[in-house]
């Protein structure tokens, strides 16, 4: 299959679920995943796991998929026009974690293979994923080290990959319709096929090892911070924002409806709880007004 080794990329990303899994049952330590496994109408399926009511996560989903479909879904055939109509099957690992705190940032990191077969049997592949950072109260400390782990990800494939990376994440995770950056970013690819099959394989591996070195300590360092009904509620607010973005933006809940996914498993990334306030904003010179004043921005962490 031209290189194309999809059981073992398969065999990776189930490994990568379930190490997380174990990693933050660990860093709670009280909270439980609950597996949910499904069966695709197309082919495949997947594997749900969910934690809620944690000591530190209030809600968390890491999802592993692998499905198969007769036809591209719009939202990969609109950047691979010359692939609409062909068969396709895609698989990953991608996960949302909400806690508890407001002092601990919410994360998300996707891992994930697409293959579509031309009409001639040929394999046409490409890699995508990467993590990205929302804290609700900014830290500089936390932001270099997440930014520093996402360099180090990149390095062995080339010291220009974290820079576009970085700016390509910058520009994808942003609610466009407030002109605000979703968080503080991170790394985001899609498309990517450098070097190689192994080559890419062995960018998508360092980013799956990567992302849990760079959240779990962030969690370990804030998960007793004391908090109140003030930081809860700015917490909420914000993740209001976190729901628009998903709703609204990102590609990977469309691709999901628009490839008859299971909406269960899609929308589980969103949070047990969220609020809207209208025209609300934070009093001048507050840790609520520094987040979008200071953290909300787009900025070299590492310079």
């Amino acid at each position: 299959m031209s290189g194309v080794d999809v059981p073992a990329v398969a065999a990776y990303l189930t490994d990568l679920q379930d190490r997380i899994c174990r990693t933050l049952e660990a860093e709670d330590g009280h909270g439980r995943f609950q597996e949910d496994p499904w069966q695709h109408a197309g082919g495949g399926g997947g594997r749900t796991r969910v934690i809620e009511a944690g000591a530190v996560i209030e809600r968390g989903a890491v999802n592993f998929s692998h499905v198969h479909g007769t036809a591209l879904p719009g939202t990969a055939s609109e950047r691979h026009p010359d692939l609409a109509g062909c068969r396709f099957e895609a698989l990953g690992v991608s996960l949302v974690i909400h806690p508890q705190n407001p002092y601990v940032p919410t994360s998300h990191a996707n891992v994930r293979l697409f293959v579509a077969y031309r009409p001639d049997g040929a394999p046409v592949w490409w890699f995508g994923g990467g993590f990205d950072l929302t804290p609700y109260y900014g830290f500089d400390e936390d932001c270099v080290f997440w930014h520093r782990q996402a360099q180090a990800a990149c390095a062995p494939f080339g010291a220009d990959l974290y820079p576009r990376l970085k700016r390509w994440c910058d520009e994808y995770f942003c609610n466009h319709h407030r002109g605000e950056q979703r968080g503080i970013g991170g790394i985001f690819f899609d498309d990517y096929d450098e070097g190689g099959f192994a080559q890419a394989f062995a960018f998508l591996r360092s980013v799956g090892e990567h992302y849990i070195a760079a959240y779990q300590p962030l969690v370990a360092r804030h998960k007793h911070t004391p908090y109140g009904e003030r930081e809860r509620d700015f917490q909420l607010f914000r993740r209001g924002r976190y729901v628009e973005f998903n709703l609204l933006h990102d590609r990977g809940t469309r691709f999901g409806i628009q490839s008859g996914g299971r909406a269960e498993s899609i929308l589980v990334s969103m949070p047990a709880l969220a609020a809207w306030r209208y025209r609300w904003q934070p009093e001048p010179g507050t840790p609520e007004a520094a987040l979008t004043e200071k953290y909300l921005q787009p900025r070299d962490w590492l310079g």
